[in-house]
């Protein structure tokens, strides 16, 4: 494991972590590490799907399709139960 130390943050900044980490029932320290974990998981999520993107795979869509697909999947679910029923 390594350290990592962050200067220069206002006191304003520091009490409102401290006070949502109490509130979680955590350690700032804990809290801290927590937060930049999840963040380190998504940025390589996000290396991931440049990667795929870059090498011509992947899903390509435009906003709202996968909305619209997801709707078509259940609906087609809901048709195949109801003639089950």
């Amino acid at each position: 494991m390594v350290n990592i130390q962050i200067r220069d943050v206002s006191e304003q900044v520091r009490d409102t972590l401290a006070e949502v980490a109490q509130s979680r029932g955590q350690s700032m320290q804990v809290y801290l590490r927590e937060l930049l974990e999840e963040d380190a998981r998504r940025a390589n999520n996000v290396v991931l799907l440049r990667r795929v993107r870059s090498l011509g795979g992947g899903y390509d869509a435009e906003a709202g399709d996968a909305a619209r697909e997801i709707a078509e999947i259940r609906a087609e679910r809901d048709r195949r139960n109801a003639g089950d029923a």
